[in-house]
Parts: C-alpha cells; sequence; structure tokens
C-alpha cells in the first residue's frame, strides 16, 4: 500500500505543477475575485496540508519549512488556527513565486521520507484525503485561472489546446427510469469523501431524464427567445440576481458586431452550438429547464440515471440542496471541516468536468456550489 501511495503522490504533486508550466511569474499572483484564488496561493495551500495534517504529525523531528505560512496558506480550517483574509490572497506578492516551489520542494522530501516506511491507517487515510484535496484544487487552479485571464482585454492563451469546453454530445434522447426503491451513496471500499457516506435508500417516482447535456446552441435559443427578461422562468433570488448584476448570457460570452464568442483558455473562440453548454449559475439552469417545460434532477436522480449516461465533461446542476445523509457525523479536528460545515445555501452539482483530474469523480461524488456562481464548470442535463 505505501509505494502505491508513494507513487500517487508523486503523480498528483507532478501533476499540479505541470498544470503551471504555461504560466509566466505574473500569472501567478492576481486574484479578481474572492472566490478565485491565485496559482501561488493554490500551490503552497495543497502543500500546506500535507505539511499541517501530516508531517508535524507523523514525522518525528519534521521542522516547518515558514513559521508564517500556517497564516498565509490556511484556507478555512479553524481548528489549524488563525488565517489571511481569503480576498487578500492576491496582495501577497511574498513569499516569491520561487519560495513557494522551494516549499513544495521541502515537504516534498519530507513526505519522501515517511512513505519510505510503512504508514499508519490513519496516516494513509489522511494522505489519500490529502491527494483528493491537491486534485480538487488543480480544477480551481484551472478555473480560477480561467476567470482572472478572461478579464484581461488581450484574451490570454493558457495553452492552445486547452478550450476544455468543445466537448459533443454522444448520446441524444431520453432514458426512462421506473418508479421504485432505490440505494443512495457510496458502498465500496475504496476512497470517497465523508459526505458521500451512510448509504442509505430513496423512493423515486418515474421520470425520464435527457441522455445528452444542453448545448450552446439550445441555450443560446433561450436568449432569443428572451429568456433573460422574462421574469415568469426564474426563481425570484434568480431573478434578483439577473435584474441587480444585469446578466445576459452564461459566464465568458460576449457578442462582438452581431456574433457570438467565448473566452476559453486557448483564447477567445467563436461559439460552438453544439458543443455542450457550461459556466452556468444554477439559476440559469432552473430558468432555462422551466422556459424548457422540464426540470432539473435531484442528486438521486442523477445517481440512479448516470450508469446509463455519458458523464464527466460538465458539472451537472441537480435541483438538491446540500444536505447531510442519514446517519452522517463530523470528524473530529480540522479534516472535521472538509465538508460538515458547508451544508447551508448550497446545491449539489453531480458528474466531473474536463478540468477534474482524472479518476477523482465517481457515481456517488457529490459537489456543491453556491446558486449565483457559474466560474465552475457547469452543465445542464433535463428531467421530465
Amino acid at each position: 500500500m505505501t509505494d502505491s501511495l508513494a507513487e500517487q503522490y508523486l503523480r498528483t504533486r507532478r501533476r499540479t505543477e505541470q498544470l503551471c508550466e504555461p504560466l509566466c511569474t505574473e500569472d501567478y499572483i492576481p486574484q479578481a475575485v474572492e472566490f478565485a484564488s491565485p496559482p501561488k496561493w493554490h500551490l503552497a495551500h495543497v502543500t500546506w496540508f500535507f505539511e499541517t495534517m501530516i508531517l508535524q504529525k507523523y514525522l518525528p523531528g519534521y521542522e516547518v519549512f515558514h513559521k508564517d505560512f500556517n497564516f498565509l496558506f490556511n484556507s478555512y480550517y479553524q481548528a489549524a488556527g488563525a488565517r489571511a483574509i481569503r480576498g487578500q490572497r492576491g496582495i501577497m506578492t511574498r513569499p516569491a513565486v520561487d519560495e513557494v516551489y522551494q516549499y513544495r520542494q521541502h515537504v516534498d522530501k519530507h513526505m519522501a521520507t515517511l512513505l519510505a516506511e510503512p504508514l499508519a491507517h490513519e496516516v494513509a487515510d489522511l494522505l489519500t484525503l490529502g491527494l483528493n484535496h491537491e486534485q480538487q484544487h488543480q480544477e480551481l487552479l484551472l478555473m480560477d485561472l480561467k476567470y482572472v485571464f478572461s478579464l484581461n482585454p488581450l484574451h490570454p492563451v493558457y495553452h492552445p489546446e486547452s478550450n476544455l469546453v468543445a466537448d459533443h454530445n454522444s448520446q441524444a434522447g431520453w432514458l426512462t427510469v421506473e418508479e421504485d426503491v432505490y440505494p443512495i451513496g457510496y458502498r465500496g471500499d475504496g476512497f470517497c469523501f465523508d459526505n458521500e457516506r451512510s448509504p442509505h435508500k430513496v423512493y423515486l417516482h418515474h421520470f425520464e431524464i435527457a441522455k445528452a447535456l444542453v448545448t450552446n446552441g439550445e441555450y443560446l435559443e433561450f436568449i432569443e427567445a428572451g429568456g433573460y427578461q422574462n421574469f415568469g422562468y426564474w426563481l425570484d433570488e434568480g431573478w434578483s440576481w439577473v435584474s441587480n448584476n444585469e446578466v445576459t448570457n452564461p459566464l465568458y460570452w460576449q457578442q462582438i458586431d452581431g456574433e457570438w464568442f467565448y473566452y476559453t483558455l486557448a483564447g477567445l473562440q467563436k461559439l460552438d452550438p453544439d458543443a455542450m453548454l457550461c459556466h452556468v449559475s444554477y439559476y440559469e439552469a432552473n430558468a432555462y429547464a422551466c422556459w424548457k417545460g422540464a426540470r432539473l434532477p435531484t442528486e438521486f436522480e442523477w445517481e440512479v440515471a448516470a450508469p446509463s449516461l455519458e458523464w464527466g465533461k460538465r458539472w451537472e446542476w441537480t435541483s438538491s440542496a446540500y444536505q447531510p445523509y442519514p446517519g452522517f457525523e463530523i470528524s473530529d479536528g480540522a479534516v472535521g471541516e472538509y465538508n460538515g460545515k458547508f451544508m447551508v445555501n448550497q446545491i449539489v452539482l453531480r458528474g466531473g468536468a474536463t478540468v477534474t483530474a482524472a479518476g477523482h469523480s465517481r457515481l456517488t461524488y457529490r459537489n456543491f456550489f453556491h446558486p449565483p456562481l457559474q466560474w465552475q464548470f457547469s452543465g445542464i442535463r433535463l428531467v421530465k
């Protein structure tokens, strides 16, 4: 088990740094909005996790790389002590990018020492959690970078082969799921997050779920039909969000001389009408479903139907509030802050995305975001 974990550790850590290879030094620093952190912070924070949660506790004689890094690179773990204000991560020009990479090398060297010996189950479990945590931040790093780049009038190219929103559906039509009682939740022996545990059963009515995700062209019909101007399709909070923020299209879309374009990590490109829609909020997803005379699936409907569907190219909005499963318990210590305390005012998304690390997601994986957010790689699947 130790060798396997050591390989996983090296592979995961290497991929994070590979994602940063196209960047220049200036790209590591900016923070455009509170919810989008700079690449430098992501690089350091995932390293902080291994140092704070594992090395300080389980490697005798370990000395922290820098006494102030716990304050700078803690995210939301109250049990780990005080931390920098989230919205001010982009003003931390120091430590320099080079020093953050030295921090990673320091922690990796000592993790190699730890991994050279048999690991207690508790440590192995924490390490696996840390690897999945870093994979989540790999996705966030690309999401955040795209948001910052999109504000640059030069339309920066992260990588010419990184469009990441060009996927087309390979299925069509509707899948019928019969009324029954179905098992929900993770039942395997491998890793899952604590919010997937406590498997239980749910009763589902007969429903039909779309085999294809909504495309850009289909959503464009909603725009051209005045969907953003008709309050009748919107939840009240959604209509306030649209009105107050003057939202008229998905994030990264723009019209130039009457033609639609969208910003991608490969630069500004013409909108592909046949590609899967991306970067819509829950409010937009729900309004579109209402316009179509349909609805969004519950997370349980999604989980039951997903084995027969193509999924993993977009995080798919459900209509389910992010709530604990029956029997859910919050773990002791900082690890217990990972999921449980966020179970309020958020909506579950299922599936995965082109920015999700290979093998990271699964049928029972429960992602979650606040309803107005668009910067995650989110799409729409309808139910009737």
